[in-house]
């Protein structure tokens, strides 16, 4: 879309603002249950400014439409430095157990306090957890979660194939939904303590 925004003839009535804004919309696939909008690799040289302060409008937009707007993101802190996920509800922080990438949630964490986030909406969740792997420091109480490390998953990856095939008997897919149970448990609590602050 930036680079349409750039190269291609914007339609009569437009500027880039409303053309990639439209754009945006246009690419929104509407499902029963649940809508989904899925941003590509950036492309070519020059600043990203302008799209990336567009994405922070478009979700804003969609935080006024829907109850919910999940956002998975890449491995990395530039969604969170860059503002592009305003300031979340929840930002989950998903890790493996190894030293570099505790290392990375304590940065992270940092980021997006500096940024807005309160430290009590940010919660780690331990991924393709080892039974008896030892736990450094991440910067929190505890992990609201461990996934175990689970072959079934590395194999569904290998035959590209949705995780949601899985057994639902499977022990990370359980761990997984339990961990969705707590969240929303977390969002009735904290939309209570708000009814009453009110």
């Amino acid at each position: 879309m930036r680079e349409e925004a750039f190269t291609r003839a914007i339609p009569p009535g437009m500027n880039r603002h409303k053309y990639v804004m439209y754009r945006f919309r246009q690419a929104l696939v509407e499902a029963e249950s649940f809508d989904l909008i899925a941003m590509g690799q950036p492309e070519g040289s020059g600043c990203y400014c302008f799209a990336n302060d567009l994405l922070s409008e478009c979700m804003q937009q969609l935080e006024r439409d829907y109850r919910f707007v999940v956002i998975d993101s890449e491995a990395g802190m530039e969604h969170i430095a860059r503002g592009t996920i305003g300031k979340p509800d929840m930002l989950l922080i998903v890790s493996d157990p190894g030293a570099r990438a505790l290392r990375t949630i304590t940065r992270i964490r940092e980021i997006a306090v500096q940024l807005g986030t309160e430290r009590e909406k940010i919660q780690v969740v331990i991924n393709r957890f080892h039974s008896g792997t030892a736990i450094g420091d991440t910067g929190s109480e505890n992990p609201i979660a461990f996934i175990p490390d689970d072959p079934a998953i590395e194999s569904a990856d290998l035959d590209a194939k949705p995780v949601s095939l899985i057994p639902k008997d499977n022990p990370a897919r359980i761990r997984v939904r339990d961990l969705a149970k707590k969240i929303i448990e977390m969002g009735k609590l904290r939309k209570e303590i708000t009814v009453l602050k009110k």
